[in-house]
């Protein structure tokens, strides 16, 4: 007999049959409904403290820096390196610590924590810049093939490929390859200040090794400079 013939009493009786028939499932699923729920907003609740606790301690290393206490800043950067592993700030940590060997005369301890970024980070443009952080130390440690190495590991510069060049550049420079250094920085120099190179700087690398330079980067330098009227008030004035 299908339920449209069953009288109200006969269908309550059927319902609660079914649910006497069925209670430890029902009971079941509403407490794993629950405890999904409470899960996922515990998990939910507990990212958002540690993001929390992340941030601050990257607040407190700045501001370590910018006290210039280096011992400070070096103890809050091993912090958040091993309490956040997987956190953005343990990426800025590992610069920080970067930062902290160069500054401390110790460059070559300033190569872990640049592998390590240039390596593993999710940030793209931060291990882009990483690359380019650890071959000027290579450089400046005598390892200049190392540098070179490094930089050719990374075939997808983007924005950084002026700076790239650059770079290439001053390993080539430091290699005592002119020509190979020239035509690194005449490269560099096409990006432009939109590649992110202080032009001026990089016209003096090259006139250092006898070239004018590119024609774009000899035309540059006018367009900054403001012509005053030959009117006699507009002159300038000792």
């Amino acid at each position: 007999m299908t339920d449209e013939y069953l009288t109200d009493d006969e269908q309550l009786e059927q319902v609660k049959r079914v649910v006497a028939e069925n209670w430890a499932w029902v009971v079941g699923g509403i407490a794993l409904g629950a405890a999904l729920i409470f899960g996922y907003r515990y998990y939910d609740t507990y990212q958002n403290d540690r993001a929390l606790r992340a941030a601050a301690q990257f607040d407190d290393m700045a501001a370590a820096l910018q006290r210039n206490d280096p011992a400070k800043s070096h103890q809050i950067a091993d912090g958040l390196i091993k309490d956040f592993p997987t956190s953005p700030y343990a990426d800025q940590a590992q610069m920080v610590l970067a930062r902290l060997a160069v500054d401390g005369g110790q460059p070559a301890n300033a190569v872990p924590p640049l592998t390590e970024v240039m390596t593993h980070s999710k940030d793209l443009e931060l291990r882009h810049v990483a690359r380019l952080r650890l071959a000027r130390v290579l450089i400046d440690e005598g390892k200049s093939d190392e540098a070179l190495k490094t930089l050719a590991e990374d075939a997808g510069w983007g924005a950084f490929e002026s700076r790239a060049h650059e770079v290439r550049g001053d390993a080539f420079y430091a290699k005592k390859d002119v020509k190979s250094a020239l035509s690194e920085y005449q490269a560099a120099m096409l990006g432009g200040e939109t590649g992110g190179v202080d032009s001026a700087l990089l016209q003096l690398k090259i006139a250092d090794l006898g070239s004018p330079g590119p024609a774009r980067a000899m035309t540059m330098a006018p367009a900054a400079v403001t012509v005053l009227p030959a009117d006699s008030s507009n002159k300038a004035k000792p």
